[in-house]
C-alpha cells in the first residue's frame, strides 16, 4: 500500500492474475493491511453503490469517535475517488487528492476516520463497494458540498453532475466548520491511537 500525501489515506494496487478464463486478485488482506498502515481495520458495514456516469456522491463523512473508516474499490466501471482532509488543526486541513478507482487496476482506496470522501462515476453502472468500520448512524453523518469553490475539487472536464438533493444543499467547508460540525486532528489521532491500544 503507497500512503497519499493526507495523513491516513492509502492507496493499495493489488496483483492480478488474469487469463482467458477471467482474472482473479486480493482486494483486501487484513494482515497486509495492518502491516503497511500499523492500523486496524474492524469490518461493520459493506456497502454498494452503482452509478451512472456523472453521478458525484459526497462529500461524506461521520462524527469522531467513532467515525467511519473506509476502504473502496470499484468493481465495475470507473469512477474518481477524492479523499479531503477536513480534520480542523490538520497540517493538510482543506487539501484532497484523487485516485481514479475502476476495474482494470482494482485498486482500493483506505480512509481514516475523520477524512471525507466523495466520488465521481466516469462511466455509466459504475459500481462502487466498499468496507465500512462502523455501521451507518444517520445522526452522526454529514457532508460537504463537493462543489465547494475554496476546495476547488478538480472534477473531470464534460461532465455534467448529479447530486442528490441532500449533497447539493451540504455546507461549504468553511460553513461546517463555524457550525462546529468537523472533526478534529487531535480527536481523530487519539481515537485511532485508542482503537491501536485496544487490541
Amino acid at each position: 500500500m503507497e500512503q497519499l500525501g493526507i495523513e491516513g489515506a492509502w492507496v493499495d494496487t493489488p496483483r492480478v492474475f488474469a487469463d482467458s478464463r477471467g482474472s482473479f486478485h486480493e482486494w483486501f488482506k487484513g494482515a497486509a493491511f495492518h502491516g503497511s498502515t500499523g492500523q486496524e481495520f474492524g469490518l461493520a458495514q459493506a456497502n454498494c453503490s452503482r452509478s451512472a456516469r456523472g453521478t458525484l456522491r459526497g462529500i461524506h463523512y461521520a462524527e469522531v469517535p467513532p467515525g467511519q473508516a473506509k476502504y473502496v474499490t470499484c468493481v465495475s466501471g470507473a469512477v474518481l475517488d477524492v479523499v479531503v482532509d477536513i480534520r480542523t488543526g490538520s497540517p493538510g486541513f482543506g487539501t484532497w487528492e484523487a485516485v481514479r478507482l475502476d476495474d482494470t487496476t482494482h485498486r482500493g482506496l483506505y480512509l481514516s476516520e475523520g477524512l471525507g470522501h466523495a466520488f465521481m462515476a466516469l462511466e455509466d453502472d459504475s459500481t462502487v463497494v466498499y468496507l465500512c468500520s462502523q455501521p451507518y448512524a444517520p445522526q452522526r453523518e454529514h457532508g460537504i458540498n463537493p462543489l465547494d469553490p475554496a476546495l476547488a475539487i478538480d472534477w473531470p472536464d464534460g461532465l455534467v453532475p448529479l447530486l442528490s438533493e441532500k449533497d447539493a444543499a451540504a455546507p461549504t467547508l468553511e460553513e461546517a466548520g463555524r457550525l462546529g460540525l468537523l472533526p478534529s486532528f487531535e480527536a481523530c489521532g487519539a481515537y485511532r491511537r485508542g482503537l491501536v491500544g485496544s487490541v
